[in-house]
């Protein structure tokens, strides 16, 4: 290996690692707001990557007919619940966002999907069809276990993941997919060729991590979903309600998701079940920052970009195994450093 190749796995390796960050963000964020180890993570990248691929070929992409589904399963769940408690009044707001909403969405998939739109709006309409079934899947899955063990919940999401990734493979099919490069720009820097799509991934993760920070720091929802990390019985007693905090925080998931997938579509070819593993290297970052952690968290997923770079072209064979290893030592290390804590009475 000499300097050129060691420099060019450094730049594979943080444009790898930037969407691992964004990732492990999501992992952690979830799981400080509502216990879930949300294994699914990755089918939201995986349905936002293909969702722009089928969009850009002129097709309807399958995950619209999803939304629509899932707002009529939400809507049942809803409808049922306002009329037990006597709350008839939310009747028109459950029609409106469960089932006028994803039909109108779908409507638009439909009429624009054959036009082929600009990248821009191709983008767009991608995010308004997948972020929506972030809180969706939250209210069909998790909300009404909310307070189980971990366990339990991780076994939730489990079965959510295997669902999710049957769904991807009746909608889009076993055949992969990518997407053209946002950008066929180089730059040469010496002896390093800097690609305008790298750019794009590290620009855009970069810019998507200040926004969730200024989201945290500067809103009320950023700073509801901040105390229900903190102390959920406290934001409780305060008015933050645990339903709100757990939809908010399954949607910026899904973003983070969808946006992920969008930003590797033109990078590498895309499965329906390739979601997985992306996700799961983004969840050793996360669990490099104990799962509670951003900072760590994002640094650790950075790690993991590198080493995977690296493992790639000494022993690309062995490449998953090396990075996944990796989480052996931190959890050893953790096991002796972190005490026991019982979860919250609810």
């Amino acid at each position: 290996m000499n300097a050129q190749i060691a420099i060019f796995l450094v730049q594979d390796g943080l444009t790898n690692g930037a969407i691992y960050a964004l990732l492990a963000l999501a992992l952690v964020l979830v799981f400080a707001v509502t216990r879930v180890i949300f294994i699914p993570q990755g089918e939201f990248v995986t349905y936002g990557a293909l969702t722009l691929a089928s969009l850009q070929l002129g097709k309807l992409p399958g995950t619209a007919w999803l939304l629509l589904a899932a707002g009529i399963a939400v809507t049942a769940v809803e409808l049922a619940q306002a009329l037990r408690l006597g709350a008839a009044e939310r009747i028109p707001g459950i029609l409106f966002k469960y089932v006028i909403f994803p039909a109108a969405v779908m409507g638009l998939a439909w009429w624009a999907a054959p036009l082929k739109l600009a990248l821009t709006l191709q983008v767009l309409l991608t995010l308004i069809v997948v972020v929506p079934l972030g809180p969706m899947v939250y209210r069909l899955a998790y909300q009404p276990l909310a307070n189980a063990s971990v366990l339990v919940l991780l076994i939730i999401s489990v079965a959510v993941h295997f669902a999710m990734t049957g769904l991807g493979l009746v909608f889009f099919g076993a055949e992969g997919s990518r997407t053209p490069a946002f950008s066929d720009a180089h730059w040469n820097l010496g002896v390093l060729t800097v690609s305008g799509q790298s750019l794009w991934v590290m620009g855009t993760s970069l810019a998507l991590i200040v926004g969730l920070f200024l989201f945290f720091e500067h809103t009320i929802y950023g700073k509801a979903l901040r105390a229900t990390a903190i102390n959920r019985v406290g934001a409780r007693l305060v008015g933050v309600s645990p339903a709100m905090a757990g939809k908010l925080s399954f949607t910026l998931a899904a973003l983070i998701g969808a946006l992920s997938g969008i930003l590797i579509a033109p990078i590498t070819t895309i499965y329906y079940d390739s979601g997985f593993l992306v996700g799961l290297k983004g969840f050793v970052g996360a669990i490099v920052g104990g799962l509670v952690s951003y900072p760590i968290a994002a640094a650790g997923a950075l790690l993991v970009g590198l080493l995977e770079a690296y493992a790639s072209f000494w022993a690309s064979a062995y490449k998953e195994v090396i990075v996944f290893t990796l989480i052996i030592p931190v959890l050893i290390w953790r096991s002796f450093t972190t005490h026991h804590i019982e979860d919250e009475e609810e």
